[in-house]
């Protein structure tokens, strides 16, 4: 292999964000191919039984085995590390390996993680069930409750751990304040930055110490391909993540990573055509409905802190159907353009029902406190032309009513 430019960090730091999405991270073989090369390799081979030795114990640069590192994966870590200002990134194969492994890496039994009761559900279920399993003790508290933060750290509190927005109500959390926080406590914070992106979110600026992607969102932007990102500093890569990362498996596929890579050349173009289009679905179904959700709206209540964090609203659009979940399984029933799904982030537009879905292995009782009902519906809105999905929002939200 030979290096491009596109792989040095301290050139590729200057470039602006755009021009980073498509020419950082990139690694050319002898061939001087355009398009990044896919190596769908499980091993590699060493020129001598001394170079295999000095590649193991870290006195030769250079790969091993495809589950510690692979050139497609450096390729898109190093890209995603210069996006969001990180010192590093591990790749891994879903968005949940991403946010098991932020966790599970620097814990162990005995210590305490405080989190944000506003997560995604299977995030939610890691604090819930899994983490406790293992004899690591968990609190769940009001995330926007800056007090509740505060009260909350233990003695043996290691780690905070919050989305924001959270899925899939948009409630906003304080990032900078609760860094300040988790620091003063001698805590890491861990963000799951999904619904923002990097395009529009960078914690690490605000003080969050790791940051976890589910890549199979926006990055892959496109429905093809699962995986996830932890972007974290140098240090805690090499002490704590990497060994957890190398021994336990949770590495992302070569092809995925290669997908990924390629996809980050449009993220910014279609992350920003997509708030364009949730701006103007959100203005549109705020004429109709009572309780439409997204920052751009001055209905939105926490609109001032999140447009202080996030450069642009997002391109999610939240709203509560009165009828409960027959009106919303009447609405979803009657999309024609939307597709009904569980993903988001796709360049296509997917309208899901949380409470019996995505949400669904959360009890009864926490969906509700969390403000997720039977009659909410979170749009993710894609990049279909603002006025069909205008169109047929309207009409299935008519048609809901009948």
């Amino acid at each position: 292999m030979k290096l491009r430019a596109g792989t040095d960090k301290k050139l590729t730091s200057g470039w602006a964000r755009q021009t980073q999405m498509v020419r950082a991270g990139t690694m050319r073989s002898e061939l001087g191919e355009m398009s990044e090369a896919l190596f769908l390799t499980s091993g590699f081979s060493y020129e001598t039984a001394e170079e295999a030795e000095a590649r193991f114990d870290g006195r030769a640069e250079g790969y091993t085995y495809s589950r510690q590192s692979n050139p497609n994966l450096t390729m898109l870590e190093t890209r995603m590390a210069l996006l969001e200002g990180a010192e590093t990134g591990r790749a891994t194969a879903t968005g949940m390996a991403a946010m098991t492994a932020s966790l599970l890496a620097g814990l162990r039994a005995g210590d305490h993680v405080l989190g944000a009761r506003a997560l995604f559900g299977s995030c939610r279920w890691l604090l819930d069930e899994l983490l406790p399993r293992y004899g690591i003790e968990t609190t769940v508290i009001d995330g926007t409750d800056l007090d509740a933060w505060k009260k909350g750290v233990r003695p043996n509190t290691k780690v905070f751990f919050l989305e924001t927005p959270a899925n899939p109500t948009l409630e906003i959390i304080d990032l900078k304040s609760v860094a300040d926080i988790a620091h003063e406590n001698g805590a890491k914070l861990v963000v799951d930055n999904v619904f923002a992106t990097p395009i529009l979110q960078r914690p690490m600026e605000m003080g969050a110490d790791i940051v976890c992607y589910s890549t199979t969102k926006h990055i892959d932007g496109q429905g093809r391909c699962l995986g996830g990102m932890i972007l974290c500093d140098k240090e805690w890569d090499e002490e704590v993540l990497f060994p957890f990362y190398r021994h336990t498996g949770c590495a992302m596929a070569p092809f995925n990573a290669w997908m990924m890579h390629k996809s980050m050349e449009t993220l910014n173009l279609r992350v920003h055509a997509m708030c364009d289009n949730a701006e103007k679905v959100a203005a549109a179904v705020a004429d109709k409905l009572d309780d439409v959700r997204h920052p751009v709206l001055d209905s939105f209540k926490q609109q001032n802190l999140a447009l202080s964090q996030m450069d642009r609203g997002g391109t999610m659009v939240v709203f509560e159907l009165p009828g409960g979940r027959d009106q919303a399984f009447k609405f979803l029933n009657a999309l024609e353009v939307a597709d009904i799904s569980n993903n988001l982030g796709d360049s296509r537009s997917i309208a899901t029902h949380p409470w019996s879905t995505t949400h669904k292995a959360i009890a009864e009782e926490t969906r509700l406190e969390l403000g997720i009902t039977p009659g909410l519906i979170r749009f993710s809105v894609g990049l279909e032309d603002a006025n069909d999905l205008i169109a047929d929002i309207l009409t299935a939200l008519d048609k809901a009513e009948a």
